[in-house]
């Protein structure tokens, strides 16, 4: 019974760090952050998929969302495009 019970014990914590990991590897800890020259940043509303040029980022970031510019960043596993707008 013992045996059983640490079992028991052992896979509660497995899963309490499995879910506080999921939910760090989930947020998006750059979202609405404010830079140190009055700008705020937030990924794109209206990019989708992989951002492999700060160019078209920027422009779509101008064009669509009136931000002030808009740059790739790394993003997880891969990039993405985020916006930046003053604060």
């Amino acid at each position: 019974m013992q045996i059983m019970a640490k079992n028991t014990k052992v896979n509660t914590y497995m899963y309490v760090f499995l879910f506080v990991f999921l939910l760090l590897v989930h947020s998006d800890p750059v979202v609405g952050m404010k830079e140190t020259n009055g700008l705020c940043r937030r990924r794109s509303k209206t990019w989708s998929g992989y951002c492999g040029d700060s160019k078209h980022c920027d422009q779509q970031c101008r064009d669509w969302e009136k931000a002030e510019h808009g740059a790739c960043h790394q993003q997880g596993v891969g990039r993405a495009c985020f916006c930046y707008f003053n604060c």
